[in-house]
């Protein structure tokens, strides 16, 4: 249990951060008492704890898009420019956005879970991926708000938001990293990736939510993941409210700096057979 609470505590330290919340995860596994990896499982459902977090935070701005997209589909019609026209389109533009992922998802499971939890390859995109972060957030022009997305923009946040799918990427660092490429304020780069993220992770922690059902995790009983899963809600809320204050002033660069140091320690206990891949 107290293992599970602990994984908790660093899934909801670490998800809405562009560090990766899977690779922190899985690293940390290898440290516990019992030393082995979680699994896709049980790290799948903690992130239904963050995103219900995510559901809390932005309950105006998902309400007025609920509300607009349902009133569209029954026959509604807003003037162009309007509040409830942005908040539809926004609403549509997040459904095109998680198809890149939920097709990904869906169709390269097997594959994901059998191939994509090597620390050697989480300590080499924590590394990459960071390095592409801190060059497109200081070189990426600072131009565009969310009124500015459009179905182009949306579906490319789509494909970036796909390669979370590997740990080490970090779900926000992609969709923050093409935002800032594609000329996105920070703010407006990060409330996207938290838009974004609500169908596809609620969907696979669902998805793995259910199959735990009837197939426990390997690694926690299902009392164990779900007191991680509260933790880790508690957590993330807190870490949403200071991260959206943090980048209105500050760059991404020190969690830039921090994931080439991760990727570089990782490697180091890699290669001295300190941890196993």
């Amino acid at each position: 249990m107290l293992e599970a609470i602990f994984l908790g505590i660093v899934q909801g330290l670490t998800e809405f951060l562009p560090i990766s919340s899977s690779a922190h995860v899985r690293i940390f596994g290898e440290f516990l008492p019992s030393g082995s990896d979680p699994g896709e499982t049980f790290t799948a459902i903690m992130q239904i704890g963050t995103e219900v977090a995510v559901l809390i935070y932005f309950r105006s701005d998902i309400a007025r898009i609920v509300k607009a997209v349902l009133s569209f589909i029954f026959g509604a019609r807003f003037e162009k420019g309007s509040a409830e026209y942005q908040s539809a389109r926004l609403g549509g533009l997040i459904a095109v956005g998680s198809i890149p992922i939920f097709a990904l998802g869906y169709l390269g499971q097997s594959y994901i879970r059998e191939n994509f939890r090597s620390l050697w390859l989480i300590s080499f995109t924590l590394i990459f991926f960071g390095i592409v972060l801190g060059l497109l957030d200081h070189f990426g022009k600072k131009i565009k708000n969310l009124e500015d997305l459009n179905r182009r923009d949306g579906l490319v946040y789509g494909f970036a938001q796909s390669l979370a799918l590997i740990p080490g990427v970090s779900r926000s660092g992609a969709t923050i990293a093409m935002g800032r490429a594609l000329g996105y304020r920070r703010e407006a780069a990060l409330r996207y990736s938290f838009l974004l993220a609500i169908p596809a992770v609620l969907g696979s922690g669902s998805y793995e939510l259910l199959n735990s059902l009837t197939e426990p995790t390997n690694s926690f009983s299902i009392l164990e993941t779900a007191s991680a899963t509260l933790v880790a809600f508690v957590v993330g809320y807190a870490v949403i409210a200071w991260l959206m204050k943090f980048v209105q002033t500050r760059s991404f660069m020190p969690f830039v700096i921090y994931r080439i140091c991760l990727g570089v320690i990782v490697i180091g206990l890699l290669l001295t057979g300190t941890v196993n891949a």
